[in-house]
C-alpha cells in the first residue's frame, strides 16, 4: 500500500474540504472555503496516495494559544486503513502547543478522549421552515455598518480568541448578511446568517438576552425570505434551546464541544447560535 503523503493545502483546495462535507450530510455554506482559509491559510492539511486525494482535515491556529479542529474526513472507500490517524497526528502537530477545540460526532467521543480533549458541552442543531417577519425592529443595522473593533471586542466574550482576519471575511463575504441591535449606543447583539447547500444557516448569533436573539433572528430572517433555516445552540444555554424550538425548529443533530486544555472563561449564555462547526 502506497504511503500517505500530507501537506498543506493551497486556499484554491479548501473547497474540496468543503465539498466531502458536504457529502457527509453536514450542509457547509456556499461560500465557507474562502472565508476559512482568512485565519490561517496553512490550517488545511491533504493526504494524497498517489497523487490522488485520501483524507482532510483542518486546525486552524487562532493566534499563539488557541485552535480548532474540524473537516476530519478519510475518503469513504479508504477508511479503516490508518490514514485517519496520520492526518490526525499532523493537524495536532500543526496546532501544538496550543488548546485544542473541536465539534465531534458524539458517538466519537471515546476516541477524542484518547487524544486528550475533555467534554466541555454538546452543542444541537435545529432546523426547520420559518415564514420571515413583516416588519422590522427598531435598533437593527447593518453589521457592516460598525467599526470592526466594537465587534471583536464583543466576540471576545464569547470565543476564546481574537479571530479578526476570520471576521472580517464572514461579515463581508457576498451572500453572507449581518445584522446588530443597538440599544442606547451600545452593541446588545449581533448576528450573520449565510447560505447553505440546502437552506440557511445563523451563526453567530450573539446577544445579551433572549429578547434580543430574538430581535436579531428576526431581522437575519427577514433578509433571506421564507425558507429553511438551521441554527446550531449551546445545550447549556437553555434560553437558546427554548429560542429555537419556540421557532419551531427541531434538533437535527448533536456534536460534542471538547478542549484539549483551559480556556479563557466565555460567556455560553450569549451564545444564541454558534459560527460554525468547522471552526468554532
Amino acid at each position: 500500500m502506497s504511503d500517505l503523503t500530507i501537506r498543506h493545502m493551497r486556499p484554491d483546495e479548501i473547497a474540496l474540504a468543503v465539498d466531502w462535507a458536504a457529502a457527509e450530510g453536514w450542509n457547509p455554506g456556499l461560500a465557507d472555503a474562502t472565508c476559512f482559509a482568512a485565519e490561517d491559510p496553512r490550517g488545511f492539511l491533504i493526504g494524497e496516495l498517489d497523487g490522488e486525494p485520501a483524507a482532510v482535515i483542518s486546525c486552524v491556529n487562532y493566534g499563539a494559544q488557541f485552535s480548532f479542529l474540524g473537516f476530519y474526513i478519510v475518503r469513504p472507500d479508504l477508511r479503516g486503513r490508518g490514514h485517519g490517524l496520520k492526518i490526525w497526528n499532523a493537524a495536532i502537530a500543526h496546532a501544538r502547543p496550543r488548546v485544542i477545540g473541536l465539534d465531534g460526532v458524539v458517538a466519537q467521543q471515546g476516541n477524542y478522549r484518547k487524544s486528550g480533549f475533555t467534554l466541555a458541552y454538546a452543542n444541537v442543531r435545529y432546523g426547520g421552515t420559518v415564514t420571515a417577519p413583516s416588519a422590522a425592529s427598531p435598533g437593527i443595522v447593518g453589521l457592516t455598518d460598525l467599526p470592526m473593533a466594537l465587534i471583536e471586542a464583543d466576540d471576545a466574550t464569547v470565543f476564546p480568541a481574537p479571530r479578526p482576519a476570520f471576521l472580517r471575511a464572514w461579515i463581508n463575504t457576498p451572500g453572507h448578511v449581518g445584522r446588530a441591535l443597538m440599544r442606547d449606543g451600545r452593541l446588545a447583539g449581533w448576528g450573520v446568517v449565510r447560505p447553505c447547500r440546502s437552506g440557511s444557516k445563523i451563526g453567530p448569533l450573539v446577544a445579551d438576552d433572549r429578547a434580543d436573539a430574538e430581535i436579531i433572528l428576526s431581522a437575519l430572517i427577514a433578509s433571506t425570505g421564507s425558507g429553511a433555516i438551521f441554527l446550531d445552540v449551546p445545550a447549556v444555554n437553555r434560553d437558546a434551546i427554548a429560542l429555537a424550538e419556540g421557532l419551531g425548529l427541531s434538533p437535527v443533530f448533536e456534536t460534542a464541544r471538547m478542549y484539549t486544555g483551559a480556556i479563557p472563561p466565555l460567556r455560553t449564555d450569549r451564545v444564541f447560535g454558534v459560527t460554525t462547526f468547522e471552526l468554532g
